[in-house]
């Protein structure tokens, strides 16, 4: 397939996990590392059609500021396979606790079914959390799936509230629709709340800010939503655990060509 279709049907696909779409994306740019300004375009078009995929932001900058793109997109989507914030949270969560998610998050959903001692409550927005109550139920964990309009009692009673980041700047992430609630409820009552954001997903704050524009500019057009970091105890990444004051993280190089309109 040409690099140019073969990225015309990853931006038709829809609903894909942003390592999917990292991988899918880095083989095609590939193709195109012998002409930096086609490489450039591209890159701009596909984060036009996914703004708020951190990840995707990330591998675009680095094979921007690349003078091997291509090697460089094949380690940067190694990496994101290799991505151990998952474990990293799972081995986190205190023994027995009873923990809070919205929907199925990628990440924040993947290491909990190794965790038969806690209680997940999965908060069912969009119509996802049945079935990762399923599959989490299947792996010997207790669940119970929380209807949306539950989401400020069995927030209030958790121990952990995980939230997974998009797109992650220095001062704010980019979650899911219901995010922001859930962590303003946790911070109100004491609970911590954990902010997953993996590897890949920690831009520098020009870039973030470009990510984050439409959401910010029309909130009720977007099933994702701004969350100020100030509203999280903990981040957790690739490194492991750590309190969320003063947290800074960057994933990738600033690339000022793609914070130009696209094409």
């Amino acid at each position: 397939m040409h690099p140019m279709e073969h990225l015309r049907y990853v931006a038709r696909a829809g609903d894909l996990s942003q390592d999917v779409l990292v991988r899918e994306a880095a083989s095609a740019l590939g193709a195109l590392a012998s002409d930096p300004l086609e490489l450039v375009t591209v890159c701009r078009r596909i984060l036009d059609k996914y703004p708020v995929a951190g990840a995707l932001w990330s591998m675009a900058a680095v094979v921007c500021a690349s003078a091997q793109p291509y090697r460089d997109a094949r380690e940067f989507a190694a990496e994101l396979r290799a991505d151990a914030t998952a474990d990293r949270a799972a081995d986190a969560l205190p023994e027995g606790a009873t923990v809070c998610l919205l929907g199925w998050p990628d990440l924040a959903a993947e290491g909990l079914g190794r965790r038969a001692d806690i209680e997940v409550r999965i908060i069912d927005a969009y119509g996802e959390g049945a079935g990762l109550a399923r599959r989490l139920a299947g792996d010997g964990c207790e669940v119970t799936d929380v209807p949306l309009a539950g989401l400020a009692a069995a927030c209030s009673t958790a121990e952990v509230i995980l939230v997974e980041a998009a797109a992650a700047g220095p001062e704010a992430v980019i979650a899911a629709g219901g995010s922001h609630a859930a962590a303003a409820v946790g911070y109100v009552s004491g609970v911590e709340v954990w902010c997953l954001i993996g590897q890949g997903r920690a831009l520098p704050q020009p870039l973030f800010e470009a990510a984050s524009s439409a959401v910010a500019d029309e909130p009720w057009e977007y099933d994702e939503e701004i969350v100020p970091i100030g509203l999280f105890s903990h981040v957790v990444g690739p490194g492991g655990i750590e309190p969320a004051a003063g947290w800074q993280r960057a994933d990738c190089p600033l690339a000022a060509e793609l914070l130009r309109p696209p094409i």
